[in-house]
């Protein structure tokens, strides 16, 4: 069977708190990170069954490296993500 989509772009969301002994990637902007990818595959064309698919994922357990993205079928993981990162 093949695959609904070609890529999932997972970027963890999550938000241990500001009293949180470690850090978490929506404190380092992994939400507006995640929104300007959508926006961006959108623009490009690449978005919708067959194509890429953006997903918000909960802890992915490397949020030190935040904000953090993993691409399947891949399994390539980015850390210290920014919109440049993305665009290449």
């Amino acid at each position: 069977m093949k695959p609904f989509y070609q890529r999932h772009l997972f970027f963890c969301t999550n938000d241990r708190g500001a009293d949180a002994e470690r850090p978490s990637c929506s404190q380092c902007g992994s939400v507006a990170l995640r929104d300007y990818a959508k926006t961006r595959v959108e623009k490009l064309g690449l978005s919708g069954p067959g194509k890429v698919r953006i997903n918000t994922s909960g802890c992915l357990d490397r949020c030190e490296l935040g904000p953090v993205c993993v691409v399947y079928p891949e399994g390539v993981w980015y850390h210290s993500c920014t919109p440049d990162v993305l665009e290449r």
